[in-house]
């Protein structure tokens, strides 16, 4: 049977579009980027899908062609190589669609284009001068991070560059986990990627409080004042707690969840797809409860991580971790027992390598469910009886690291019908060389020798509701205080509700005074009950937005960073709110900037919500060696779209594995 629309590429799919686009370049040098899934238009994919709800499928429906991005550069020994894409048939195994990215777009990094810059920088002598300037311990090491060289300066031409932050790790404990970061290193070699050679390396500043943007205090002993701060058990001083008792999550029956047909996944009245692709990671698709459509996708669009240190090189410390590098190229392999808890179904992913060739990504994402405390309860003091239900969760979960920084995303369906999709935060903070005994401004000391800068992490969340139906519209429900009158507030208490339906493609911002809350409502569906139109909502976070100055590059290339909602008219495959292109980029081209910019008619059609919300990290001595996960949620609830509460009907069975310790409780309560 041929693979649903929906499902990620087989190797051997992506393997047939590789071998396409090599034909199609005879005698070059090919480096792939990625080869992924180009998702149906979704007309066409719609079509499909109403005849899978229906039952209608046969082995002889027509089925969207099963398309292949594909992203590569063409390498050539005497020009600047040249950006390419293609769209693959992999069945008809065609060329599509061709283009050249034009200039001054750049294709997303490689991990092989960091590992060059590594291999350059210990073979470059301009490097070896730098490392010269200092005098390491006996047993010390260089280690280089690689990282995407941010907005380019001004005066910077159009060229691929790289550049390397640098720390020393103590060799001598003979373990290759030691924290490198302990130990910064006050030099940033950059790359040249065409000639991949060191052009130059910056020595950033590494003064205090009152001190210049531009001097670094030159001293031969850079690093004595630092002091090591491990995090793997074994190199703990004090190693680890030993009164933690086991906390095990058992499911003697197994799971309450099935996956049939590569990814779809079906649970308590829940019904939905699993993607997967390199740049987004996890893509939750054609989702349903109890037989109604809520969600055609949902998916993390897009992340910046801008830093707030201004002496230079520093401003350029700006990542968009899905634009630059792919969250879902930097997935990790998930552990059993670790990551994700009880009963867990895996997806496998595939990456593509430089050759082009599919290179398997085992278990990408987990699949799981959760406690999440009490669902409802009401006791009723009269008879004492109290009625509890727990809160179950099946959690689609995918983790990604990107050098220091770890990020956790899940997207959770509850027995209530709602949907949470969460963030956090962990890893180890990007810190740099300060002299002893100072203090910065730029950010905090968190050990000795190392300053921690200032930054932001702003995430982006897209939403394409479908509402009991794909034409929606999004309507900003606001609760305003009403002063006292005569008339219709004699008493002061009274407080109105406005409902007011947005009717271009525009954005709005938090306002947690007014209860600010979006709905995505079918306008052709009304509640029996309440008369109202049916709907989802969520309140938007109310987090700090960009801080830096809307002139500066950092805010220009993070325009979708600027505002918490963004509502724009669907357009296939406008699905990343930073624009496709973010590598080394000066502005946000094709992202919800340029999408609102059209001002389409976004009432009663197909919409787009985007959903932005992040941390303003100060960082604290708290977060080293390694940081406490700081956790996000966007709640996406159901707002009259259902005629009562539709986790009624939840068993309200005791947990026969819990005990009672050092005494008797609950002894009214009956489950």
């Amino acid at each position: 049977m041929a693979p649903h629309p929906l499902a990620i590429l087989t190797e051997e799919e992506t393997n047939i579009a590789r071998d396409v686009v090599v034909s199609c370049h005879p005698n070059t040098v090919i480096d792939f980027h990625e080869i992924y899934l180009l998702e149906p238009p979704k007309v066409q994919l719609s079509e499909f899908l109403a005849l899978e709800h229906a039952g209608r499928l046969s082995p002889t429906t027509p089925r969207p062609a099963r398309m292949a991005l594909c992203q590569y550069r063409i390498i050539g020994s005497d020009k600047i190589p040249s950006y390419e894409e293609a769209v693959i048939d992999v069945e008809n195994r065609k060329c599509v669609k061709h283009k050249v990215v034009a200039k001054p777009n750049h294709a997303a990094l490689t991990l092989s284009e960091f590992d060059i810059l590594v291999e350059r920088c210990f073979a470059s002598p301009l490097f070896k001068q730098a490392l010269a300037e200092f005098d390491l311990p006996e047993g010390f090491e260089v280690v280089i991070e690689p990282w995407p060289y941010g907005g380019l300066d001004y005066s910077d031409e159009n060229r691929r560059y790289f550049q390397g932050l640098c720390f020393a790790r103590d060799a001598s404990k003979k373990n290759d986990d030691a924290n490198f970061y302990s130990y910064p290193l006050p030099v940033i070699p950059v790359m040249d990627a065409h000639t991949q050679e060191i052009i130059r390396v910056d020595r950033p500043a590494t003064g205090g409080k009152g001190e210049g943007l531009h001097d670094q205090t030159f001293k031969r002993d850079i690093i004595g004042h630092c002091k090591a701060s491990d995090y793997v058990p074994e190199l703990l001083p004090q190693g680890t707690r030993k009164d933690l008792k086991p906390l095990n999550v058992v499911q003697p029956e197994g799971p309450s969840f099935r996956v049939t047909n590569e990814s779809l996944v079906e649970w308590q009245k829940w019904r939905f797809r699993v993607g997967f692709n390199p740049r987004e990671g996890a893509t939750i698709h054609d989702v349903w409860y109890d037989g109604r459509s809520v969600m055609y996708r949902l998916a993390i669009s897009e992340m910046t991580v801008p830093y707030a240190d201004p002496r230079p090189p520093f401003h350029r410390k700006q990542a968009f971790d899905f634009g630059d590098g792919g969250g879902g190229n930097m997935a990790n392999n998930l552990s059993i027992g670790c990551d994700c808890l009880g009963v867990i179904k895996y997806f496998d992913a595939f990456v593509t390598q430089s050759d082009g060739t599919a290179k398997k990504l085992p278990n990408a994402i987990c699949l799981h469910e959760e406690d999440n405390g009490i669902g409802w309860k009401h006791s009723n003091w009269r008879t004492g009886r109290a009625v509890v239900t727990r809160n179950r969760e099946l959690i689609v979960q995918f983790i990604i690291t990107l050098a220091n920084y770890e990020y956790v995303f899940a997207y959770k369906f509850d027995l209530a019908g709602g949907i949470t999709v969460e963030s956090r935060a962990t890893g180890i903070l990007n810190v740099v060389n300060i002299d002893a005994g100072k203090v910065s401004e730029y950010g905090n000391v968190v050990s000795g020798g190392v300053l921690a800068q200032n930054h932001q992490h702003i995430f982006c969340v897209r939403i394409d509701p479908a509402v009991d139906g794909s034409d929606n519209s999004v309507v900003v429900e606001e609760s305003h205080p009403v002063p006292m009158n005569e008339v219709t507030n004699p008493n002061g208490n009274f407080y109105q509700v406005t409902n007011d339906t947005i009717q271009r493609a525009g954005w709005l911002d938090a306002a947690p005074e007014l209860n600010r809350t979006i709905k995505m409502v079918n306008p052709h569906r009304i509640n029996p009950i309440s008369g109202k139109p049916v709907a989802y909502k969520f309140i938007p976070l109310a987090t700090q937005l960009l801080l830096a100055d809307p002139n500066s590059i950092q805010a220009k290339r993070a325009q979708f960073a600027q505002h918490h909602v963004w509502v724009t008219k669907y357009r296939d495959w406008e699905l990343y709110a930073g624009g496709r292109y973010t590598l080394q980029s000066q502005q946000e081209i094709g992202g919800v900037s340029d999408a609102v910019r059209r001002g389409d008619s976004v009432d009663d059609t197909d919409v787009v919500v985007w959903s932005c919300f992040g941390i303003t990290h100060n960082p604290r001595v708290e977060d080293w060696p390694v940081m406490p996960v700081e956790t996000f949620q966007l709640m996406i609830r159901p707002s009259d779209f259902f005629t009562a509460n539709p986790a009624l009907d939840v068993p309200s069975d005791k947990n026969a594995a819990s005990k009672v310790v050092g005494g008797e409780c609950c002894r009214n309560a009956h489950m």
